[in-house]
């Protein structure tokens, strides 16, 4: 077996565990691909926070995150949610995804506000991303997400 190859082969096992290891905080990653309403699919490595003590932590704390990840926030049922930026540095836009993996609302969100963003309908799941990302790929209310075994249904 040439170097090359070998080569290749520890870059793409290296890549596969860093992309789908848990992350510092202890939450996994997962790969999404968020289809925009011109079937067009952007991928977003999404850190899962489905535990209340993981939803509760968001991304607070944190000083930079890649632009090409997010957090999925995974609840058990629809309900209108709500969310804060209180202790998160990061400028940050939220989607809002019903039961479906439909995006129903996409807002942006200011560093250290406390003011409430509230959920205009019934969501089962929120995914923050760096504020840009979803206008840069062309994700809008209407996009869907389908979460092929990311999360359970």
């Amino acid at each position: 077996m040439s170097t090359t190859v070998n080569f290749k082969c520890i870059c793409t096992l290296l890549f596969l565990g860093l992309a789908f290891a848990p992350s510092i905080s202890g939450n996994r990653f997962c790969l999404i691909q968020i289809i925009n309403k011109n079937g067009t699919s952007a991928p977003l490595y999404a850190e899962v926070a489905e535990t209340e003590e993981a939803r509760r932590r968001g991304l607070m704390h944190r000083k930079e995150m890649p632009f090409n990840r997010g957090m999925l926030f995974v609840f058990e049922f629809e309900q209108r949610l709500n969310f804060w930026m209180k202790d998160t540095y990061l400028p940050l836009s939220i989607a809002f995804i019903d039961k479906d993996g439909v995006i129903t609302e996409i807002c942006d969100m200011r560093p250290l506000d406390t003011s409430v963003i509230r959920s205009k309908m019934p969501a089962r799941y929120a995914l923050e991303v760096s504020r840009g990302w979803f206008a840069k790929n062309n994700i809008t209310q209407g996009s869907r997400i389908p979460f092929h075994g990311c999360v359970g249904k």
